[in-house]
This record gives C-alpha cells, sequence and structure tokens, in this order.
C-alpha cells in the first residue's frame, strides 16, 4: 500500500529554493498552497523560505518526514537519498532529470538510486518526472502550474508535459481527478504499482494513463486483468512506429515493445487502448459522469437529419447497434412530436423543436427496454435555445440510468450550452463521431466487466523429448532445428505430414517409392527463408519421372537465383489435398513475452497481412477469437457451397503451441506455414516448420 505516498503527514523538499522560477521554488509553492501537513524544505544555504524554517539536509529536521520531494542536480540525488534511508523517510519523488534518459553514465546513476531506495525499503517515484497529486490529501508535490480539481480520474503519465496539457485541459472543463501521477523513469514504482493503489481507492473511478512502454508485462496484465473488472483502464501508448520507438528509447529510456504485442495484451487484460491523448481525454469524460451501459443499443436524439445520419454511420462502424423502439414508444413520440418529425432511430426532433420536445423525446426514449444509451446532437440554428436544451438534458441525465452523450455542434452560439453541460458534468464532444467513439468505449466496458477470466487448458504432452531435441541443438551450437522440429510438433499431440529428408536424387527417389505418390520436394539450405521465391518447391510429383525433373530444375533454378546459398539436399512430404492453408507463429516479444500469430497461410501472408495476435498463455476462448478476428475468415467458415473448415482442430492446435511456448521459454521464433486444415471433422497436418533457439 501507497497511503503515505499519497497521504503523508509530513513532506520535505530537498532542494527548496527561494528563487522564483526555479524547479525547488515552484514544489514548496504548490505545497504551501494546497497542503496542510508539515512542510520541512531542505536547504544548507537558507535558514528560511516564504516563512518556513530551512534545515541543512534531512536528518537535521526534529522528525522525520513521511515523504522527501527531490529536487537537486541528478549527481547529488544518491546521497540525498542515501540521508533520507538513515532518516527513516519511506516515500521519495525524485523530480531531478539526468538519468537513464540521458545516456550510460545516466543509467548507472538510475541504478545507484535504485539499490539506495531498496536498501533501506523506501518507495520511490521517477527520477524525471513532474511530480505527484493527490487532491484528496490536498497534496501538490508536483512543478505543475495549478492543483487539479478534485475528482474521481487518477492519471498516469510517463510524460510530464502531457500531465500539464492534461491537467490545463482538465481545469478548462471543470473535469476532476482523484490522483495525479508523472511516472517518469520508472526505476522503482511503476504503471503496475499504481494500478494495485488505484484499483482500492474509494476516490477512483476511472484510471487513465499515458505510457511509452510498461516496466513487466506479464505482471501488467495480471493486475489490469484483475482491475479492470473493477475499474475501466484507459491507455494511450505512444511509440507505435518504428521512428515513434526510436523518440520512446531517447525520452525516457523504455524499451518500446511492438505494437501488436500491445495491442492484443490490452485486448486480454481488459485494458482501452485510446489511439491519441484526446480520445483518452473523451473516454475519461464519459466515465468519469456516466454509468456503464448494459448493452451496446443506442438512440440518438437530434435536431439536424445531416448529423443523425453521420453519428448513426459512425455507430456502425464502432460496432455499436441502433435500438429498435417499443411500438409504445412509437406512440409516445407520436402523440407529441411534430408530424414531420422522424420518430424511428434516429429520432429527428426537426430544427424548430423547443427544449422541451428534446425533453419529452429522451424521456420516452430513456423508458423504452431496448435502449442502452443515448447519443443527443444539437444544431445552432436561429430558432434553437441551446441553452435550455442543455438545462433540460441535464436534467435528464441526472436522474438517468443510461449513459447520455452530447455533440453540440458548433462555435460561439454553443458555448452557453456547453457551459452548463459541463456544469453538470455531461461530456460534450465537438463532432458527432467522438460522442460515438466514447459511447463505444463504455459498451465495451459493460462486456469487458462481465468477462471471467481464461480457463488455460494443460495438455498431457512429452516435454522430455522436447527437452532432449532442445539439448542436443544447443551442444551442436545450432539455433535453427531441421527436422526435428516436427518431432517436437508431435510430442505436443499436434499432426504432421509424412516428411523425410535426403541429400540425392536416388535418396529422394527411395524415399517417394516407400512414403507413396503424390508427394512435394522442397530445397534444403539454411540459407534460404522463402523457397517458393528461389523456385524451391514443386509440388504434385506423381511418379518417378516426376521427381527427377523436378530435383534437376530445382537445383538448377536454386542455383540461378541464390548462387551461393550452401544447398544440403531436399525434403520430400507426402501432398495433402482437399485443405486450407494457414499459419500459427510465435516470437518472444521484449515486454510481453511469446507473441502468437494466427492468419490464412502460404506465400502471400507477409503481403496481406492478414494475422492475428495474442499473447501467451491462451486458453481456447481466445484462439476462437484470434481465428475469427481475421478478414479472410468466412473462407474458413465456408462458401459458395464449400465445406466449413475443421475450426476446432486450429483452436487445438494453437492451444497446444501455446502451452509448448511457454514450457520453453529458450524457443525464440516458431512458425508452422502451412497448417493445411481439412473440411469439419477432418482434423489438421502441419506442413512445414521453422524453429529458432534464442542465444544463451
Amino acid at each position: 500500500m501507497l497511503e503515505k505516498l499519497f497521504e503523508p503527514s509530513s513532506v520535505a523538499v530537498i532542494g527548496a529554493s527561494r528563487t522564483e522560477g526555479k524547479v525547488g521554488r515552484a514544489v514548496l509553492d504548490n505545497l504551501i498552497e494546497s497542503y496542510n501537513g508539515e512542510i520541512l524544505p531542505i536547504n544548507p544555504k537558507a535558514d528560511e523560505i516564504l516563512g518556513l524554517q530551512c534545515y541543512p539536509t534531512i536528518l537535521d529536521t526534529p522528525n522525520a518526514a513521511e515523504l522527501a520531494v527531490v529536487v537537486l542536480p541528478a549527481v547529488l540525488v544518491p546521497d540525498a537519498l542515501e540521508k533520507c534511508g538513515l532518516a527513516g523517510v519511506n516515500n521519495v519523488v525524485v523530480i531531478s532529470a539526468g538519468f537513464k534518459e540521458a545516456g550510460i553514465e545516466g543509467a548507472k546513476l538510475e541504478r545507484k538510486c535504485t539499490e539506495i531506495v531498496n536498501k533501506y525499503g523506501m518507495r520511490m517515484v521517477g527520477p524525471n518526472c513532474l511530480g505527484i497529486i493527490d487532491t484528496g490529501s490536498g497534496l501538490n508535490a508536483s512543478f505543475a502550474a495549478s492543483m487539479a480539481k478534485k475528482g474521481n480520474i487518477a492519471m498516469m503519465s510517463q510524460s510530464g508535459a502531457i500531465c500539464t496539457s492534461t491537467l490545463d485541459w482538465a481545469d478548462a472543463r471543470g473535469v476532476g481527478f482523484s490522483k495525479f501521477i508523472s511516472l517518469g523513469n520508472k526505476a522503482d514504482l511503476s504503471e503496475n504499482d499504481f494500478l494495485l493503489e488505484m484499483a482500492d481507492d474509494d476516490n477512483t473511478s476511472v484510471i487513465a494513463a499515458y505510457l511509452e512502454g510498461v516496466k513487466d508485462g506479464p505482471k501488467f496484465m495480471e493486475i489490469a486483468r484483475e482491475v479492470s473488472h473493477k475499474k475501466p483502464i484507459v491507455v494511450v501508448k505512444s511509440g507505435r512506429t518504428a521512428v515513434g520507438s526510436r523518440a520512446v528509447s531517447s525520452h525516457t529510456g523504455t524499451l518500446a515493445g511492438s505494437d501488436e504485442a500491445y495491442n492484443a495484451a490490452f485486448s486480454q487484460s481488459g485494458v482501452m487502448r485510446a489511439d491519441s491523448v484526446e480520445e483518452m481525454l473523451d473516454y475519461m469524460r464519459a466515465f468519469s459522469s456516466q454509468p456503464v451501459p448494459g448493452g451496446k443499443n443506442i438512440a440518438i436524439v437530434t435536431n439536424a437529419g445531416g448529423l443523425g445520419i453521420l453519428t448513426a454511420d459512425a455507430c456502425h462502424y464502432a460496432g455499436l447497434s441502433l435500438s429498435s423502439f417499443d411500438e409504445s414508444t412509437i406512440d409516445r413520440l407520436r402523440g407529441k412530436l411534430s408530424p414531420a418529425a422522424n420518430l424511428y432511430n434516429p429520432v429527428d426532433v426537426l430544427g424548430d423543436a423547443p427544449s422541451d420536445i428534446y425533453g419529452y423525446a429522451l424521456e420516452t426514449i430513456l423508458a423504452d427496454p431496448n435502449v442502452d444509451g443515448i447519443i443527443v446532437l444539437t444544431s445552432p440554428q436561429a430558432m434553437t435555445d441551446v441553452k435550455n436544451i442543455a438545462e433540460v438534458v441535464a436534467e435528464k441525465a441526472g436522474s438517468s440510468q443510461k449513459p447520455i452523450l452530447c455533440s453540440f455542434v458548433g462555435g460561439t452560439r454553443i458555448e452557453e450550452g456547453e457551459a452548463i453541460l459541463d456544469l453538470h458534468q455531461i461530456p460534450n464532444y465537438a463532432f458527432p463521431e467522438r460522442a460515438v467513439s466514447s459511447m463505444a468505449a463504455l459498451c465495451n466496458y459493460g462486456v469487458i466487466k462481465k468477462r471471467s477470466d481464461p480457463e488455460i487448458e494443460q495438455f498431457d504432452v512429452d516435454r522430455g523429448a522436447v527437452s532432449s531435441i532442445l539439448d542436443k541443438a544447443r551442444s551442436e551450437n545450432r539455433h535453427t532445428l531441421g527436422l526435428e522440429s516436427f518431432d517436437i510438433l508431435k510430442a505436443y499431440g499436434i499432426p504432421t505430414v509424412g516428411t523425410s529428408n535426403v541429400k540425392t536424387l536416388q535418396e529422394a527417389i527411395a524415399a517417394c517409392e516407400e512414403m507413396g505418390y503424390p508427394v512435394v520436394m522442397k530445397v534444403l539450405s539454411a540459407d534460404i527463408s522463402h523457397k517458393t521465391d528461389v523456385g524451391g518447391v514443386r509440388i504434385g510429383l506423381e511418379n518417378r519421372d516426376d521427381v527427377e525433373r523436378a530435383y534437376h530444375t530445382m537445383m538448377s533454378d536454386v542455383k540461378r537465383y541464390m548462387p551461393n546459398a550452401v544447398v544440403s539436399g531436399v525434403q520430400i512430404q507426402k501432398m495433402v489435398i482437399g485443405g486450407k492453408e494457414v499459419i500459427i507463429g510465435m516470437n518472444r516479444d521484449v515486454q510481453f513475452g511469446p507473441l502468437l500469430m494466427f492468419g490464412l497461410g502460404g506465400t502471400y501472408v507477409e503481403v496481406l497481412k492478414d494475422v492475428s495476435f495474442s499473447v501467451a498463455p491462451i486458453g481456447k476462448d481466445v484462439c476462437r477469437k484470434m481465428i475469427s478476428s481475421i478478414k479472410t475468415y468466412p473462407l474458413l467458415t465456408g462458401v459458395r457451397g464449400e465445406n466449413p473448415s475443421d475450426l476446432g482442430s486450429i483452436t487445438d492446435t494453437l492451444c497446444r503451441i501455446s502451452q509448448l511456448v511457454m514450457d520453453f521459454p529458450e524457443i525464440l521464433e516458431f512458425e508452422i506455414n502451412p497448417l493445411m486444415v481439412m473440411p469439419e471433422g477432418q482434423g489438421c497436418v502441419a506442413m512445414d516448420i521453422r524453429l529458432t533457439l534464442g542465444s544463451e
């Protein structure tokens, strides 16, 4: 528990300054303005600052401070932390910059600080941070320009600038916070610690975060999965592109994981990812003031047909449904609305509708059991009473158990109405699409809150056989496995095609005769990753003559395309006919570990990129979601009279691969391409596999 970090009885400011404009002075000013506990300025060159007695070091204070805020040059921070430990301080906030974000020497300095903190059992925020705010205790231990308003949003950020910008945005709209945390470099305390703290904080209803990376991916997923059942978690994750990732490394020293891994991890752990800071702020407003709907059936009330159509389109793309009203709702609307009004969803009350018509429409629609939430649109036409419409919306929203979001679209003519909505904490969005996106977030969280934890099945497998194969490869200093990879699949109960690796044409013919025709021939070379691209695959070989021709033309083509490739022979496989090709792969993400991939297989996977991802371990529900989420999923369910593929066998294979890569963390990369999936009830078979081991 970090209670004393946010609710200390005394705070020491190490580096408190008499000079206005200095960070040490800004922190002191903020504490004096809002905090009621004891404030202890630490400055060996001053006797007092702003009427407060100063102390040369924290060891000279009469009582141990429960929180110390360090604002010193980086090289002086370790000594200050050592003194904090000796003085009995439990929590420190290191605002100072110049640590791992500044390079190798800074990283060494940061490690030294962490060692000192661990030695004394202290907890540390930062370094390289803005500070922390707790509105419940009045603590503003930061150099932010102003104190946050009191509210129910807990916000944490790896960027101090985003902290200050968000605070200013919130101040203009009356949005309040319970806690505000600048994470900085996360040398000790990280998002995982604060997620746990916020989960049990009675003053917090929604958790928001700007992250450039997570400190411990698997732990983050475990904690977020637990916390998301209690409270919504909204995250903006930057560093999505290669350029962005490089910027992250230079900004906070965070090693950013792949964007696919973050998407998968967030989805699996119940975190809602916002695509921008603006979207995060939009979602924060909705979650902080509106109830979570019971479903995804939305009603639209508008005084402008065009806005209603745009909103209906946006609902469709966001995965929301337009409510189908009960006949009684239609009858009630018909009895009061203009004969020219549209009574069906979207409900168009027309441009000249007074506020009481808005109120009647809202009241009627809210009572309909088929409606889970309402989006209210207003265009400021000449006859539109924006102020009174906003007051009516506020009145209806105040007694509603269903969310109401607004989009009063305009500029100066909607300012008065927007101010009323802000006063009553009803989110208003500049354009309908943003209101729809926020409503979708509310609805999606309703699903997240209800879902159960995944069940991970454990299969009866032969781990000993796999251990022996991997041990032998390591002893021979081989990182890429050959034919023995099929034995690994067999050990985990995954069907494999009959396969034989041979070195000469005569051996190839013998293998084909023993296996039986038709067969497939593939070139064997550690230098060739994509065999088809260099003519290294021949299919449908029906007899000895086919094999001879295929062998000679293949060797000629490979030599022409890759003259320097070392060819060790060919692989003969029994040809499987009548199935669909899919791919199952895995690579180890730096943040989250084994990242599983599924998609339509064959030669076009890199071009189409129609794949889905999940972080292992996964159960059957996640496997099914992976399969159904690719765009080409209908091809597997059967189109134009085709038989559906055996989806159950794909699910089983994904689950078994998940167990394999969890059991053997030394497997760095893994790919079955293709996995031939037969018609329903006939199973699947692995046709080709690549497996790479990591270096020890």
